[in-house]
This record gives C-alpha cells, sequence and structure tokens, in this order.
C-alpha cells in the first residue's frame, strides 16, 4: 500500500471538499493517507516514509510545496507531486493535463507517469527566486495589483472569477503605456517598447490564458511571449475573444530561450503569483533548472 500525505489548501478556489473528504476519497483508491494544511505550523516536515505528496488547492499552494521541496538538501528524499486541481486558474494542472473529477484523478494514481518540471531561477534582485508558471513585466503584474485593492466582491464560481479577471485585465490593455525593455534571449537581443514580456514555464498564466500552447515545462525552455507596442490592439481583440468564450489560436511573437537578460524600465513585475516590487527598473537575469520537480501525471 502506497503511503501518501495529504497537502490540503482550506482557502483556495472552489471549497467543495474538506480536507477529511479528500482523504476519504483517497484510501478509497487503497492508498494509506496522512494530512496537514499548509496554513498551519509544521506541514512541511515530511515523513520520509511517503511514496508521494497531494496538493489539494490552486498554483499558490503548488508553488509553496515546491518551494518547500526545494529547500531541502540534495541527499534527502524527494518526493513527486500529484495534483487535485483545487484553485481557479489551476494553471500548473492544466498545463500537466490533469483535470476531471477528483474521483478520476485520484484513480488515474493506479497508473501514474512521472512528469519532470523545469524551475525558472532569477537573480539580480534582493534575493534569488525561483517561478513554476513564469516571470514577467507589464500587464499581468499590473492586474495582480489593481485586484489586491478592488473592493468588488468576488464572484462565487471558478468561470465567473476567470471571465471578471480577463475583464479586468482587458481594461489595463486599454490604456497602458507601452515601456522601453532590453531583452537577450540566448544572447540575442529582442529590445524594444512592450506591454508584455512572459518568460513561460507553463502553457497558461494569469486568468488561465493560454499563451504557449505547445509548451512543454520539462523541455528545458522558456516560452518567452512578447507583446510589443505595435501588437497592443490585437492584444485587446484576443482578450475579447477569450471574455466572449472564443479559442482562437493565439499567434503572437514567441521565443524559445534558456537563459535571458531582462531590462525593464518600470515597475510592473512579478513571479508567479508574487508582485514584486523593484524600487527602480528591473535589470535581472533568468536561466531554467531542468526537472527539478515530479508531477504525478
Amino acid at each position: 500500500m502506497k503511503k501518501a500525505q495529504l497537502l490540503h489548501n482550506p482557502t483556495a478556489g472552489e471549497k467543495d471538499f474538506s480536507g477529511k473528504e479528500l482523504i476519504k476519497l483517497i484510501e478509497k483508491q487503497g492508498y494509506q493517507c496522512s494530512q496537514a494544511s499548509v496554513k498551519e505550523k509544521g506541514w512541511d516536515e515530511f515523513d520520509s516514509e511517503t511514496d508521494f505528496l497531494i496538493c489539494a488547492g490552486g498554483d499558490g499552494t503548488i508553488r509553496r510545496i515546491v518551494k518547500a521541496l526545494m529547500k531541502r538538501k540534495r541527499l534527502d528524499k524527494q518526493f513527486p507531486i500529484a495534483i487535485l486541481p483545487h484553485g481557479t486558474a489551476n494553471n500548473v494542472a492544466g498545463t500537466l493535463g490533469i483535470g476531471g473529477s477528483l474521483e478520476e484523478t485520484i484513480k488515474s494514481w493506479q497508473q501514474w507517469e512521472l512528469k519532470k518540471f523545469d524551475i525558472g531561477k532569477v537573480y539580480g534582485l534582493k534575493e534569488d527566486l525561483f517561478f513554476l508558471e513564469g516571470f514577467g513585466c507589464g500587464i499581468f503584474p499590473r492586474l495582480m495589483k489593481e485586484m489586491e485593492v478592488q473592493e468588488k466582491e468576488e464572484p462565487d464560481t471558478r468561470e465567473e472569477r476567470i471571465k471578471m479577471a480577463r475583464k479586468q485585465l482587458h481594461d489595463i490593455v486599454l490604456n497602458y503605456k507601452p515601456v522601453s525593455c532590453r531583452i537577450v534571449a540566448d544572447e540575442v537581443e529582442h529590445s524594444g517598447k512592450y506591454i508584455m514580456v512572459e518568460v513561460m514555464n507553463t502553457k497558461s498564466i494569469g486568468p488561465n490564458l493560454e499563451l504557449a500552447p505547445h509548451g512543454d515545462p520539462g523541455d528545458g525552455e522558456f516560452d518567452v511571449v512578447l507583446i510589443p507596442e505595435s501588437h497592443q490592439m490585437k492584444f485587446e481583440n484576443f482578450l475579447l475573444d477569450r471574455i466572449h468564450g472564443g479559442e482562437g489560436e493565439f499567434v503572437f511573437t514567441t521565443l524559445k530561450a534558456k537563459k535571458l537578460e531582462i531590462t525593464w524600465k518600470g515597475r510592473d513585475v512579478h513571479a508567479d503569483d508574487e508582485r514584486l516590487k523593484p524600487e527602480e527598473e528591473l535589470n535581472v537575469k533568468i536561466e531554467i533548472l531542468p526537472g527539478m520537480i515530479e508531477f504525478l501525471i
């Protein structure tokens, strides 16, 4: 009998299952399962006899678990992660093709495969940091900033929350002033004025917008998505299409790169769901760390 540890974020996304209910579903499939809330002290003290970790939460919870694993010593046991998507965007789970009901997802672990997942590392800030989904500048961190201070009541369903965020992003794009940016991707320069520069590791970011549909988080390369000043109206139309349920293919400038240098003459910067607050213009180096984490798919 395989031993699992459920790491549950009770405040994430759709609050339709408690930790106890999730354990019942997991043990029904023949696993021995313990539980810890990521909101409680000591949640990251993993039992060495555990075979795999289960993340029941959204992208932020996954990042929190990965951060704990990254702090472990190289010789310590490393644990693969199974995901029960329980957030709003679920960009990591979507990139890995994990979906369906909780019961179906848990049952699929009987024939699991392990998928290696790259990590992006950023140098040049007050302290080095990593990202799972993406690191970027421009409209997405501006959206984060506006959502932090808004007083609107959050919609009840995941679909309504995503639609609301996409509408808000569209309003931002309408008025966003392009920013000068120097980008060097694998020693090739792509400088200009942009409303968005996103170094992506997953296929989608933010309010579940698939900007790198052919991306693979285990291929050892980033997808760098650029929206220059000349494509601002085109991106507006893309967002309108998504708001109204369209699924047209995303066709904007995308580069493949393993190492980057970015100088952004603005303040709107993020790493995954964390909004950064540089005191002056951003000047960072980014590299990919291949296959640092394993997920069950």
